[in-house]
């Protein structure tokens, strides 16, 4: 059964005024003040209700407190143990999630119980609805401008041991072979003895784990061999086929191995040849490899950022110019470490798109700033400000040293001739410049044109013209005027990792990791958000001050009006035969 209640409507009586006024005020002004008022009450719950009978079985734990419990142990990086102990001893968990009762119902959650609503959460993907909307709460409460944003990936390591090319032949192996022993007695019994020898004792694993630099080769043919020997043998079997384990092996010998199906024989492939998508850990087949940064997963993380205020011509900020206010992480999106950058621009602005936190302008790396991207993006209405990839040309002239007009035309060359023709056809075109100006040129060297029929031509296309002007940008000084704040993501990859522990995880698989990463993420934008929210308040302490003494004489009155009611109530009971009023019992 579904058990949730009501938080969205709030309480008469104030169930945390023992607290005092000291203590009451750290509370408001911490996360865990934050999140109750601003987004407990908004939490997503209801896409678990499908999970669940309305009426038959055990009523679950209450939703709202295990769904913050699950945001709270990613956000302080904890395990389950630590998890349940900080719900049952934490006031501010407590405060943050409005549990002021005290009993083992409000506030114990066992092990398994996290276990199993976090895989709820992921296999639903509750995690990226948790973070959309928790997002958006807080855009909306902080007055975010997603105009500015930048983006970049960071690398993620899950909890896997990183394997040489032996270790991930040893391990599809002896996990296909353990496996088979319990499932199939029979044919595992037809094996010859030396696969058990091998792969199955202590023996012969400390064998292959003390391999010799210089006998590697010879012991990746053996482990090879037998890989190849396996496949080959129960490829006809149906039920074994089907087996995880099996088919690990089969995916290591394509990836890792060149096979003569005709002459039966199995050859290792050289390194360079493997490709980066290849299986890493059998223990985690969804990881991918980056020759940059290596094994494991990547998130692509896009967030705000407030440009500095330009300043007068004495070096003092403009009036009226906006502050740096919340930077909120509004994109997360997690891949195997081998898939490229590139792709990931156009996903990022339709997803932020979707969600009313589409940004006008966009700082990235150059992989993200190819040139299908930036017209993507330019379609969409966000101007992408990226560094071009490629070798800086500094002596060769390129289209980008010639004067382009706002029409993309070319109007002059670097030593200022004219073109005496033009042609435009489709997307491409050229030029020609005269033989006598070009003749005499001491550029001509270094320059594009070449000769032909009537002078000497330049060809080009849009492309051509569009990069042309993107490095002409480059080189002036607006650009890395601009550029420089794309540097400041780097500070968050550095924050989700000292406090979430995002770049070392504690789980496998590329679901689990997504969980992680996502309310990771979550968990930063509400530490983000508290921060700023005691620095406003700290602008105008006498603001804060005058909102907190009206909410308390408020309270007092409501509290006074109900005591003076349930006075009245029992005078006319009194007078019409029953008990006698409270204060008169007490006189």
């Amino acid at each position: 059964m579904f058990n949730v209640r009501d938080r969205k409507t709030g309480r008469l009586f104030d169930s945390w005024g023992y607290l005092g006024p000291k203590r009451r005020k750290l509370l408001e002004e911490s996360w865990a003040g934050l999140f109750r008022r601003d987004i407990l009450p908004g939490l997503p719950v209801e896409t678990l209700s499908s999970r669940f009978h309305d009426s038959f079985g055990r009523p679950t734990k209450e939703i709202y407190t295990t769904m913050g419990a699950l945001i709270f142990q990613q956000m302080f990086d904890l395990t389950d143990n630590e998890t349940v102990d900080q719900l049952a001893f934490n006031l501010k968990w407590h405060y943050a999630l409005d549990l002021p009762e005290e009993s083992d119902g409000a506030k114990y959650l066992c092990p398994r119980t996290l276990w199993t609503m976090r895989k709820a959460v992921s296999e639903t993907k509750m995690d990226e609805v948790l973070f959309a909307d928790v997002t958006g709460q807080l855009a909306k409460v902080f007055s975010v401008a997603p105009e500015c944003q930048r983006l970049d990936s960071v690398h993620i390591t899950s909890n896997m041991r990183r394997l040489g090319r032996i270790g991930i032949f040893v391990r599809v192996i002896t996990r296909f072979l353990v496996n088979f022993r319990r499932g199939r007695v029979d044919l595992f019994s037809s094996l010859e003895p030396s696969f058990s020898e091998r792969y199955l004792t202590k023996k012969g694993q400390g064998v292959f784990a003390m391999v010799k630099p210089s006998e590697s080769a010879k012991t990746l043919e053996l482990v090879g061999g037998d890989l190849f020997l396996l496949v080959r043998r129960f490829a006809d079997n149906p039920a074994v086929v089907e087996m995880t384990s099996y088919k690990l092996m089969r995916r290591v010998l394509s990836e890792q191995c060149d096979v003569d199906s005709e002459a039966g024989t199995v050859s290792l492939k050289p390194p360079r040849e493997i490709s980066s998508d290849s299986l890493q850990n059998p223990s985690d087949p969804d990881a991918g490899y980056s020759a940059h940064k290596g094994q494991g997963y990547q998130a692509q993380i896009m967030e705000t950022f407030s440009p500095a205020p330009p300043d007068d011509s004495e070096g003092t900020k403009v009036e009226g110019e906006s502050k740096p206010g919340l930077r909120l992480i509004t994109y997360v999106a997690v891949e195997p470490a081998h898939k490229s950058d590139a792709h990931a621009l156009v996903p990022a602005i339709d997803d932020t798109k979707k969600r009313g936190l589409a940004p006008t302008e966009v700082l990235a790396d150059s992989p993200y700033g190819s040139d299908d991207n930036v017209v993507a993006a330019t379609v969409r209405g966000v101007a992408v400000i990226s560094p071009l990839q490629g070798p800086k040309m500094d002596r060769a002239i390129t289209l980008a040293d010639f004067s382009l007009s706002s029409r993309e035309e070319i109007l002059r060359c670097p030593q200022g001739a004219s073109p005496i023709k033009k042609a435009q056809r489709g997307k491409s075109g050229h030029v020609i410049f005269a033989a006598d100006a070009c003749i005499r040129c001491p550029l001509r060297p270094r320059c594009p044109v070449r000769p032909g029929k009537g002078g000497y031509w330049l060809r080009f296309n849009d492309k051509a013209l569009r990069i042309a002007r993107r490095r002409a940008h480059e080189k002036s000084p607006a650009f890395p005027a601009r550029y420089r704040f794309r540097a400041g993501i780097e500070g968050t990859f550095s924050a989700l990792d000292r406090r979430t522990g995002v770049k070392q995880l504690r789980v496998r698989g590329l679901e689990a990791v997504r969980y992680c990463v996502m309310l990771k993420a979550l968990g930063l934008n509400i530490l983000r958000a508290a921060v700023v929210r005691t620095r406003e308040n700290g602008r105008n302490p006498a603001l804060a001050s005058k909102i907190s003494r009206v909410v308390g004489e408020i309270l007092t009155f409501v509290r006074h009006l109900f005591t003076r009611v349930m006075e009245m109530t029992d005078h006319l009971v009194w007078q019409s035969g029953g008990p006698a009023p409270m204060f008169l019992r007490a006189a």
